[in-house]
């Protein structure tokens, strides 16, 4: 059983987050970088699973700048066997669909039996790559599993909305994506973090991929202008002199509240 596991890298929670007006993308230098904690935890199902399969492979698979290796290097501490890092200038600013066809080409380099991601990043929220992923490799897909089993042909959880929770399965190959209700990664050891240095480290670029970054050549999102947040301002006050009601439901409709 051959297990990809997609890892981000990701701005620090707890840090401070800001904007690089130039190019409108965020800036990376401003605060520390951690795996996203949800890619923790779909790579703790993973280790759990080959924990009991020593016939299992965990591969981590990234697409980030060279800056992120530290966090890959994690992956591989806590447990992955082999990791795989794209890195390729053409890739700065990369939108949901131009990251999902490379990661798709990258997880079909690999080979996999199965694919886990988390179900949302901490920094995007887009919750759809998962679903896109599983597009482009034309296999199933189970997203937003608070539970998962896997066996031999087969991977199956539960899925939680607001309305039902929902027993769903795929065969395998397939993708999964797990939410904030499954266990919290392992510490890496002293040992792992020294026999992380030893495992298979491979970096790619679009060019390994077959790949371009043109995006005459696709759809994607291109951005076109870049302003900073405006400053904060007072609220309106409304005193109730007869005619609040009246104010407030006036107030609602002008900025589209109601």
């Amino acid at each position: 059983m051959k297990i990809v596991v997609l890892v981000k890298d990701v701005p620090d929670t707890w840090g401070e987050r800001t904007l690089d007006l130039e190019t409108g993308l965020a800036r990376r230098d401003a605060s520390d970088h951690v795996v996203d904690e949800i890619n923790e935890r779909a790579l703790e199902v993973a280790l759990a699973y080959a924990d009991t399969h020593p016939d299992a492979e965990v591969v981590a698979v990234t697409m980030a700048p060279e800056a992120a290796a530290a966090t890959v290097r994690k992956a591989l501490a806590m447990g992955a066997h082999a990791a795989v890092h794209i890195v390729d200038d053409a890739l700065r600013g990369a939108d949901l669909s131009l990251t999902a066809e490379v990661l798709a080409a990258a997880v079909t380099r690999v080979g996999f039996d199965l694919v886990i991601a988390g179900n949302l990043s901490t920094d995007g929220s887009g919750g759809v790559l998962p679903a896109m992923l599983a597009e482009h490799l034309r296999v199933p897909h189970a997203t937003s599993l608070s539970t998962v089993e896997l066996g031999d042909a087969e991977v199956s959880g539960t899925r939680v909305t607001e309305a039902v929770t929902a027993r769903v399965s795929a065969p395998l190959p397939a993708v999964i994506s797990v939410t904030e209700a499954l266990p919290d990664g392992r510490f890496p050891t002293f040992k792992g973090i020294l026999a992380a240095k030893k495992k298979p480290y491979e970096t790619l670029t679009l060019a390994d991929l077959d790949l371009d970054a043109d995006p005459a050549r696709a759809p994607w999102s291109i951005m076109t202008t870049i302003s900073p947040r405006p400053a904060r301002t007072a609220g309106t006050v409304i005193v109730d002199e007869g005619d609040a009601g009246e104010r407030l439901a006036a107030f609602l409709l002008e900025n589209r509240l109601a």
